[in-house]
């Protein structure tokens, strides 16, 4: 179904027909419109209570404000060898343990801090293509 009107023109003998822009659905369109000018005010308004917010808070922190680096340069990454800090057997002796005694982890830096190395040969894995435990 075509609403549209047409309108006849008449120059010198040619009939020219215009189609007029006399859509049904004009209330949808202005609809659309005053929706779209809606939702660009809300967004301006966000921008500008998001400025305001900025403003209030703390100026950021300058370049000489910084945190620096110790005098001794970066901090590096320890490794140790630990041992389990076992509890000791009180039942022969009697008394109990006070907190005092226990310390902050239970376990504590090694007496040998060499590295355990991998010795060639002694074991392989399955489908490694080594020779396995010799």
């Amino acid at each position: 179904m075509n609403t549209a009107t047409y309108v006849v023109l008449a120059a010198d003998t040619h009939k020219w027909y215009v189609v007029l822009a006399a859509d049904t659905h004009k209330w949808a369109v202005f609809g659309a419109f005053i929706g779209g000018l809606i939702v660009a005010g809300a967004l301006i308004w966000a921008v500008r209570v998001g400025m305001r917010y900025m403003d209030q808070e703390e100026p950021r922190p300058k370049a000489e404000e910084q945190p620096h680096l110790p005098a001794g340069g970066a901090v590096r990454e320890m490794r140790e060898i630990r041992e389990p800090d076992e509890m000791p057997d009180m039942s022969k002796s009697g008394s109990r343990l006070m907190p005092y005694e226990l310390h902050h982890s239970a376990t504590r830096t090694g007496k040998d801090q060499k590295r355990r190395r991998w010795l060639p040969g002694s074991s392989g894995a399955f489908g490694s293509g080594g020779p396995g435990h010799v």
